[in-house]
């Protein structure tokens, strides 16, 4: 069971949640023995006889309670355990407060969060928390000590110069090899250590002398040594290139060498290879230092990546083998496929996927050596793994990060076989490159061979198209400068087009981590024709998720993952909310369908009513009114009703502030000049205009008594915010009256049937925002050219017309039971009145119905159905379009007849 596994299974417990078997449940969800829970909810297993208790020996002593103060009640039971129980838990189903009576940790959460917390319970499956949780003590106190010997180090030494920078990288990635390598067996307890208190000035003047020394013997084979000291002589040859480099070592005072001292004497055996890189590279910027780690990526994130991309076939692979007539040559087999396997990071920061992923390869190798009971010795090197790194510092920790990785597996593989691979002398540390990823030739930092099995993998920087500084838009410009449009596309764009030119035609597949948004809105159409091109297709998806690292302070972001291959005929795993669903197509928007693509339209697919902009001033301010200004107005003259109108826009309309407008017709202009505020604002009007270096706003100006636009409703009217917050279910969206002017903030529909209104705020509606609209930030991004004029809508009876107009006015009634409240607070999902959600509901559940009698799953089902049906109808469109050009043809000939 691993802990993807674990993740997922979680989230299907919460889904089906029963109170009467949810202990049983959990602990089956952490891969404990099916038939151990059923004896144990027989009874046999269990040491207690009170009802709503559940005790099992090692496991868990678990007690449901209904009103007793549940932190109370479990401190009471930590003290009564009798059979070593690794947890308390004590729940109302509401709450869950639970004690891990081993490292004395504690859970209070709502029950509904536990998915969140996965890692507490990881011991049951076999897998200590420090294994996988960032906030290891080890690893926290590690960093902290190393940002405080960086300081002294950079106080004594304040040379900016690339190349002494590069130097002191180096440097610190030695020493921490030789902290870790005193402590884990690699040299002697202590030895580096101890060296440096016995054998330098305790003011530092030496240590840069004693250390270069000790540096060039830790690359000196024992029979090239001569003449050295014992304490020297007694350090063992090291090589991988790790100390071949000759590098000034900085200076040190009384502090900085104390510093290393002090660094020295914590233990460094517990530190964690796939998460301290990603803590060190935070010392060198003193701006992380109070969110050391915030930048690492969780195993269970990682797992999702390589599981589907490679590891679940070789898993599947060696299944099989196992129960093959011929077990041993099939799992020969396998193994030297493992022994040839490449993995490729080519944004490998301080080297957490690639680690990962050599832990798991040599963790199969390792199954696979209990099945064929041969000398258990790695065929699996480093050299296997490549990576591309921007930062110097992050480079040189990558490197290190691996060697300790591989030395880590060598123990884990002594204590299962009592042999395994020496770590000395080290092998090469993996092919990382130092570099712009954008801007290197991939294949020659990992050469593809014909037959190469290749993998690429990683989670490349996201940068929206309006976040990149010079450099990333110069990338920008040479990775993807033949695309049309392509300054829209995110940074991370560059490495999903790579990616496909680097896998077209070969064995290899890759898989990136991505914001969601280059499969949502704008982005879908500017990128993804040209990948699909490549005839690669997308092999597996995680649909949006949150992104959440394990560490000290904790960095979420909604993301996806998508892995391509070349075309074949497989099934694909598309994965939402943790569930694989096995596909034969997965679309560029991550659902299951074909390769759909939408594109802007000027005319809607589905609808006779136009939308359109909202009125723009352009007018400097001066046609804009308060409610003050507007009173004053209207008071004055007699005209001044009827030039005074409301001006809404998404604000007005949300939020429920006031705004109001002049809105003079031609025939009130000499009328309206005559109030001589009136006349002020006009020439503010006026004098704006003329300002501008656009022509078009200049000849505005020859009717400064007016908007730039003019569109007016006959009877009424539909206002669409253009942007919403991402927190709310619906955009808070409705009618108004002629009256009123819509401004350019909104979206508009002028005298429309009013069904439509129901279809614009359903849930399947909300769906297509979601993905094909795009976001703007993180909020809902509504555009009439790629939301509303794209969306397919089938055709519907009057009576079903009807129906959902009904709908709609239910949904006006309720809000204007609550007309106290603004739409913000009512469509706040914390503070929705119920009449209102309720009548949300039975409007999603109408729209629903007009495409399909049968009900959707949920919305990835939604959007799959859009999809199929956009697709269908734009055939339609242009079998329609092709007829009447043809028709057309036919009558010109007739005519010329």
């Amino acid at each position: 069971m691993n802990i993807a596994q674990i993740d997922e299974n979680l989230q299907k417990l919460m889904k089906s949640f029963k109170k009467e078997s949810f202990i049983y449940d959990l602990l089956l969800a952490y891969g404990l023995p099916k038939a151990s829970i059923t004896r144990l909810q027989k009874g046999s297993l269990n040491m207690s006889q009170t009802f709503g208790e559940v005790s099992w020996k090692q496991k868990v002593f678990f007690k449901e309670l209904d009103g007793e103060d549940l932190n109370e009640v479990a401190a009471g039971m930590r003290k009564i355990i009798k059979h070593k129980q690794r947890f308390i838990i004590a729940t109302d189903y509401t709450t869950l407060v639970s004690i891990d009576t081993k490292t004395e940790d504690k859970l209070d959460i709502e029950l509904k969060e536990l998915p969140k917390h996965f890692d507490f319970f990881l011991p049951w499956a076999g897998m200590e928390k420090t294994t996988h949780v960032g906030d290891n003590p080890a690893d926290v106190k590690a960093a902290e000590k190393m940002a405080k010997l960086f300081d002294a180090i950079k106080k004594d030494n304040p040379d900016e110069s690339p190349e002494f920078v590069h130097g002191l990288n180096v440097f610190l990635s030695r020493l921490l090899f030789c902290f870790f390598a005193e402590d884990t067996g690699i040299f002697t307890d202590n030895q580096v250590t101890n060296a440096i208190d016995s054998h330098t000035q305790t003011d530092g003047s030496d240590l840069d002398e004693y250390l270069t020394k000790l540096f060039e013997v830790l690359d000196t084979p024992e029979k090239e040594r001569k003449d050295l000291p014992s304490h020297l002589a007694s350090f063992p040859f090291v090589n991988g290139s790790l100390f071949r480099e000759r590098f000034v070592i900085p200076k040190f005072s009384r502090r900085s060498r104390q510093a290393i001292i002090d660094s020295g004497e914590m233990d460094w055996s517990d530190i964690n290879p796939d998460i301290f890189g990603s803590m060190f590279q935070a010392v060198i910027s003193v701006d992380q230092r109070g969110s050391l780690g915030q930048h690492y990526t969780s195993v269970p994130n990682i797992m999702k990546v390589i599981e589907p991309l490679f590891l679940n076939e070789l898993y599947e692979e060696f299944e099989a083998a196992k129960k093959d007539k011929d077990a041993k040559t099939k799992l020969s087999l396998l193994l030297q496929r493992l022994h040839k396997i490449k993995i490729f990071d080519p944004a490998c920061g301080s080297g957490n996927f690639l680690i990962i992923a050599y832990k798991e390869l040599r963790r199969l190798e390792m199954k696979i050596f209990k099945e064929t009971k041969e000398m258990p010795l790695s065929g699996i090197h480093l050299s296997q793994f490549y990576g591309i790194e921007v930062d110097d510092f992050a480079h040189e920790i990558a490197q290190l990060a691996l060697w300790l990785a591989e030395h880590q597996m060598n123990v884990e593989s002594f204590v299962a076989f009592g042999q395994a691979n020496a770590t000395l002398p080290l092998g090469d540390a993996g092919q990382i490159a130092q570099g712009n990823a954008c801007r290197l030739d991939w294949e020659k930092v990992c050469p593809k061979k014909k037959d190469d099995e290749i993998y690429i993998l990683g989670n490349p920087p996201y940068l929206g198209a309006r976040m990149q500084n010079s450099d990333q838009k110069e990338d920008m410009d040479i990775v993807l400068g033949a695309f049309k449009n392509y300054r829209d596309l995110d940074y991370i764009a560059i490495w999903f087009y790579k990616g496909a030119s680097f896998i077209e035609g070969v064995k290899s597949k890759f898989a990136f981590v991505s914001t969601n948004s280059i499969c949502q809105g704008l982005q879908v159409s500017l990128l993804w024709p040209q990948i699909f091109e490549k005839n690669v297709e997308i092999c597996f998806a995680h649909t949006s998720f949150k992104w959440q690292n394990n560490a000290k302070s904790k960095a979420a972001v909604i993301v996806a993952i998508v892995g391509l291959q070349n075309i074949n005929s497989n099934l694909k795993s598309l994965y939402f909310e943790g569930v694989e669903k096995k596909v034969k197509s997965i679309n560029a928007y991550l659902s299951d369908g074909s390769g759909t693509i939408v594109y802007r339209r000027s005319q809607p697919l589905s609808f006779s009513d136009q939308m359109s902009f909202g009125n723009m001033p352009n007018d400097g301010g001066g046609l804009i009114l308060t409610k003050e200004e507007a009173d004053r107005i209207v008071e004055k003259g007699s005209f001044g009703k009827s030039i005074v109108k409301k001006f809404i826009g998404a604000s007005e309309f949300i939020r429920g502030t006031e705004r109001f407008c002049l809105w003079i017709e031609n025939e009130d202009y000499d009328d309206a000049l005559t109030d001589p505020e009136i006349k002020n604002r006009i020439n503010l009007t006026v004098e704006h205009r003329l300002k501008s270096r656009d022509k078009g706003t200049q000849e505005l100006a020859k009717r400064p008594h007016q908007f730039r636009d003019r569109n007016v409703a006959i009877n009424a009217q539909i206002i669409l915010p253009r942007h919403s917050s991402v927190r709310r279910n619906y955009i808070p969206m409705g009618y108004l009256n002629s009256d009123a002017i819509i401004a350019d903030s909104a979206l508009a529909i002028y005298d429309p049937e009013p069904w439509l209104l129901a279809v614009l705020n359903s849930a399947i509606h909300m769906v297509w925002v979601k993905v094909i609209g795009g976001k703007i930030k993180s909020d809902y991004r509504y555009a009439k050219d790629l939301v509303y004029n794209t969306f397919p809508f089938p055709a519907i009876s009057k009576q079903r017309k009807e129906e959902i107009t009904q709908s709609a006015f239910r949904i006006m009634e309720e809000r204007e039971k609550h007309s106290e409240k603004t739409l913000a607070d009512m469509y706040d999902p914390d503070k929705m009145p119920v009449g209102l959600k309720n009548a949300h509901r039975l409007n999603d559940l109408a729209i629903d119905r007009c495409y399909r009698s049968r009900p959707f799953e949920n919305d990835n089902d939604r959007l799959e159905h859009l999809l199929r049906l956009y697709e269908k109808m734009i055939e339609e469109e242009k079998h329609a379009g092709t007829l009447f050009a043809k028709e057309k043809k036919t009558r010109k000939k007739k005519a010329n007849a």
